[in-house]
């Protein structure tokens, strides 16, 4: 999410605002905003409603364990009438999509 807040001007640029959802607390999730100075809105992603309707829920993990809601992680260009215009995703959770791409990508559609 540090990551995203340091390529947020080139997206917003491009007329793309930035967001990013967790199933993290919404106090969790306050606390990490104030912490690292996010110029985006985090959102809380309540019994992991829009995970499972983005059909990215991590199904290891079953509903009442603590780590329920947890998403494979990615990152979505979603147009401002709900569609999922790309998703972006790697492998496990440590790695992210490389924002060089994302970047191209939101930018060639944005074009097109």
């Amino acid at each position: 999410m540090v990551q995203l807040e340091e390529w947020r001007p080139q997206f917003e640029a491009l007329g793309i605002k930035v967001a990013g959802m967790t199933y993290d607390s919404v106090k969790v999730l306050e606390g990490f905003h104030a912490s690292e100075e996010l110029g985006y809105p985090l959102l809380h992603d309540e019994n992991a409603k829009h995970v499972i309707g983005f059909d990215i829920l991590n199904e290891n993990y079953e509903p009442g364990h603590g780590a329920y809601g947890i998403p494979h992680p990615g990152i979505f260009h979603i147009t401002p009438d709900g569609v999922v215009a790309a998703k972006f995703a790697v492998p496990g959770y440590r790695q992210r999509p490389p924002m060089e791409a994302v970047l191209e990508a939101v930018s060639a559609a944005a074009d097109g």
